[in-house]
């Protein structure tokens, strides 16, 4: 069996601290799975949807809540940014060692992880799979990204990959244990599986939030328009679902560990201080975007509610006193 691992992980939480050119790549591809898993983009690949002034990947095969503009874009960079503290520098906590081979990050939004990835292991092809072609196109020499929708069959053969990679997927899959199964069968033996995603449920620990606070409110909507869009946010950081579903695919040696995550600058450390300025920029550029779609599309609400929800959200994550934080 195959030694994989996966992993959920972050910064520890002081409560008192407020083979690798194109031919054998290409070799690589099941071209009949290929086929399925990229015809129903091709066609679509650069038709933008319009909401509101956002824009939005158009895909017959799957209906993604995220918009795919400059906005949201900063929003993901962002959050490389913060992952990046949260992981004390490390892009990844798997131990793959020095030089793994093949690399796979699926759901590589602008691909900044890839690329620095690509640039810390120069001897590893790392190849970047979404179903929104926003990646850059100056990349380093070993990394390259493909349009591929996750949810579909993956055109990778068997026993290809050392690491297969997902981070914050959060809402965008229909089928969780598919996605597991798939990643599970594309790695070689030892090979291992990360996979990091936050619950989007924002706390505080205070006594000052309760059930009709705007905190509760957003993440009870947000859960109900994703459940009814068919790819929950519930799945599969909320609950602590991950470990569960990974040990039922296969997966042995499973870690699975969890931390509070800051949210604004009120935390006393100042490491903690500097990621939580981070964490509230990602939020505050990509609020409109976790909701607009969801809430006008999905649930039917008038575009002035999910502005009036949204701005209220903002206001209360900039109140220092509730010490806002999520769990990754």
């Amino acid at each position: 069996m195959n030694e994989d691992t996966a992993i959920q992980d972050a910064i520890p939480w002081d409560p008192e601290l407020v083979d690798r050119d194109e031919d054998d790549i290409d070799s690589a591809f099941d071209e009949q799975s290929t086929l399925r898993s990229t015809a129903s983009l091709s066609d679509s690949i650069m038709e933008y949807r319009h909401l509101h002034g956002r824009t939005y990947q158009q895909s017959s095969s799957t209906t993604y809540w995220g918009p795919n503009d400059p906005q949201q874009i900063e929003g993901l960079d962002l959050t490389h940014h913060w992952m990046t503290l949260l992981l004390d520098d490390k892009l990844y906590l798997a131990p793959i060692g020095p030089s793994p081979q093949r690399i796979l990050d699926v759901g590589t939004g602008t691909g900044i992880w890839a690329i620095d990835l690509a640039d810390a292991l120069p001897s590893a092809e790392v190849i970047g799979t979404d179903i929104s072609p926003i990646q850059p196109s100056w990349v380093p020499p070993n990394c390259r990204f493909l349009i591929e929708d996750a949810q579909l069959d993956w055109g990778w053969r068997p026993d290809y990959f050392d690491f297969v990679h997902v981070r914050h997927l959060t809402g965008c899959i229909d089928d969780w244990g598919k996605l597991y199964s798939q990643a599970f069968s594309r790695l070689k033996p030892g090979g291992y599986f990360e996979h990091c995603d936050y619950d989007i449920q924002t706390r505080s620990d205070t006594g000052l939030v309760g059930p009709d606070h705007v905190y509760t409110r957003w993440s009870e909507v947000l859960f109900e328009a994703s459940a009814a869009n068919g790819r929950g946010f519930e799945c599969p950081a909320h609950g602590g679902k991950m470990r569960e579903l990974m040990t039922e695919t296969g997966f042995v040696d499973v870690v699975h560990r969890t931390w509070k995550v800051p949210i604004g600058a009120w935390p006393q450390d100042r490491r903690m201080k500097q990621m939580g300025l981070f964490t509230f920029e990602f939020l505050d550029s990509s609020l409109e975007g976790f909701a607009l779609y969801l809430l006008k599309e999905v649930m039917g609400w008038e575009y002035h509610e999910v502005h009036e929800l949204v701005t209220t959200m903002k206001k209360a994550l900039r109140k220092s006193s509730l010490m806002p934080y999520f769990v990754l």
